[in-house]
């Protein structure tokens, strides 16, 4: 017989009662995006009439979930940028001689003095000794430099430097296992880097991807168009410290070996020729905010890590009197001279900022600089405009399916296609909230994941109707017939389903961009499906049944 204990009854419209609930805000967007975001700046600190307004604007009792529009639909920016992977090469060879230098004068003795020479290649390090009989020796003093190669999983068998001897000359270079796990972790320092950059500038949910083995895909909805979104993240906020060799006014003036020329910051028409390997990186930065020098000017106060720290500590108790640079994306910020020895690695960046430039500078040094310069292979702004009629369109397809699908049950089965038409409403207000909760983004593939949703939706619904018209032909009555209708058709449109929501899934995992976002809102739109067929037109036939008590069924 038909029954349904009352915990099930109100467990299933209770169910349905919260997705209703938490899809009604989307009925509201502006609204409640407004609500949103002053929410959020009135937790960072910010105060003002207009925020208090906003926040205002909707129930803080109610749900605030929305669900997220894609860069088709609201606007924004794209990029395809490709990351050059080789240029860390040549920074990590860079970064090997003051060792490599070392460990050699350890043996001067021996050996003699020890030179680095010229290279075409900027990935390689060449260095010759004075006894130059005595090359191979040295060679096997710089092999014990090498460490491991340390991968994302950690540490290889294979080792980090490639040493041989080239005539008279020491090459040191990185091992092809190195280079591998140097790519993959550039490609993932970038990848973060972009992201925390592109998240402090407040845009609601970007896509940033890899795209093979060293591009990067980059889509900010919201913002106002590419040049803005490659400001952004192409500023590489790069901070380093380099000895002063000297101070010219001629920008011609070429430097000497292993030195670099870079104008100043805030003296016009002043350049400062500088060692070009710096003592210290703003990669071993570890904190970064905006404050005051001490003459009540913006600035910028910093601290290293214990690395950088005891770099910057050793080379200011040994330069005492002399000028020290503080280069930004070459351009010196300031070259004061050591007063004294600085311990604890902190200190300020002082020069002719403003308030608001002090604090962008401070954002993208806590971002970290990007590990290396990224060419922007493909660039589009998608304007508001475009994605409102992305919205318009994608809303009266929704529309007319949703018409075309109610009507077609009506006529077909009267009284049941308005049991029939009633889950269907449910079952996607289901789907907008699952959406709005997991914070999904609706791009004009999902749209059309929502309108399949809708036609197969009653595909369930159809399949256990018409079982219920050929149970009734058996003269079981309309009760057995309902029971029966519902078991029997139970297998098909588990089969159906289970197929289409292993499709969905497979498309999840292999796909990308607008196929995930499609898949999504299918696999999704299954689920609620099955649910609402399979428990809610029966609690509903159910309860209609208990009602009427009808001697046959007007299906």
């Amino acid at each position: 017989m038909l029954q349904i204990p009352m915990w099930k009854r109100i467990l299933i419209w209770g169910t349905c009662a919260l997705a209703l609930l938490f899809a009604m805000p989307n009925l509201f967007y502006d609204r409640v995006e407004r609500h949103n975001d002053a929410v959020a700046l009135l937790e960072a600190g910010e105060r003002s009439a207009t925020l208090e307004a906003d926040k205002a604007g909707w129930p803080a009792f109610l749900p605030a979930f929305l669900v997220n529009l894609g860069l088709d639909l609201r606007g924004g920016a794209h990029l395809l940028a490709e990351v050059r992977v080789a240029d860390v090469y040549a920074d990590r060879i860079d970064g090997m001689w003051p060792s490599v230098r070392d460990r050699l004068a350890a043996e001067r003795a021996t050996l003699g003095a020890v030179r680095r020479m010229p290279s075409e290649d900027a990935g390689e390090l060449r260095v010759r000794i004075a006894n130059s009989e005595l090359t191979d020796q040295a060679a096997g003093f710089v092999r014990e430099l090498a460490q491991p190669t340390q991968g994302m999983t950690g540490f290889g068998q294979a080792r980090d430097l490639d040493v041989r001897v080239d005539g008279e000359e020491i090459v040191v270079t990185l091992s092809e296992a190195e280079r591998q796990a140097t790519d993959e972790r550039t490609m993932r320092l970038s990848l973060e880097i972009i992201r925390r950059r592109v998240d402090e500038a407040g845009t609601r949910e970007p896509t940033i991807q890899r795209q093979g083995a060293d591009r990067i895909l980059i889509q900010v909805p919201g913002i106002g168009s590419a040049e803005e979104l490659k400001a952004l993240i192409g500023t590489t906020a790069r901070l380093t410290f380099h000895p002063v060799v000297n101070v010219t006014s001629n920008p011609d003036e070429v430097p000497g070996p292993r030195q670099v020329i870079y104008p100043s910051m805030d003296e016009p028409g002043t350049y400062y020729i500088l060692e070009q390997t710096p003592v210290v990186t703003g990669e071993q930065l570890v904190d970064a905010q905006p404050g005051m020098d001490q003459n009540s000017r913006p600035a910028v106060n910093f601290r290293f890590n214990p690395a950088g720290g005891r770099a910057f500590g050793l080379y200011t108790a040994e330069n005492i009197g002399n000028p020290f640079a503080i280069v930004l994306d070459g351009e010196v910020v300031s070259a004061p001279v050591i007063q004294s020895h600085i311990p604890g690695g902190s200190g300020i960046i002082t020069g002719r900022f403003t308030v608001e430039e002090t604090s962008r500078l401070a954002v993208l040094l806590r971002a970290g600089a990007l590990p290396a310069e990224m060419d922007f292979l493909e660039e589009r702004t998608v304007g508001p405009e475009l994605g409102q009629d992305s919205i318009d369109a994608g809303r009266i397809a929704a529309i007319v399916a949703m018409i075309a699908v109610l009507g077609f049950m009506l006529a077909s089965y009267g009284v049941f296609g308005i049991i029939a038409n009633i889950a269907l409403l449910l079952n996607v207000s289901m789907i907008f909230a699952l959406l709005s909760l997991i914070g999904a983004t609706l791009t004009l593939p999902g749209i059309a994941g929502i309108v399949l949703t809708i036609g197969m939706a009653v595909d369930a619904t159809v399949l256990i109707f018409e079982r219920i018209r050929e149970e009734m032909r058996t003269a079981k009555g309309p009760a057995r017939a309902i029971e029966l209708g519902y078991e029997k058709a139970l297998s098909a449109i588990l089969d159906a389903n289970i197929t289409t929501f292993i499709t969905a899934v497979i498309l999840f995992a292999m796909g990308s961009g607008p196929v995930r976002g499609f898949a999504v809102t299918l696999g999704l739109g299954i689920l609620t499906s099955v649910f609402t067929a399979l428990l809610v037109t029966r609690l509903m036939m159910v309860m209609y049944f208990e009602r009427k008590r009808p001697k046959t069924l007007a299906i």
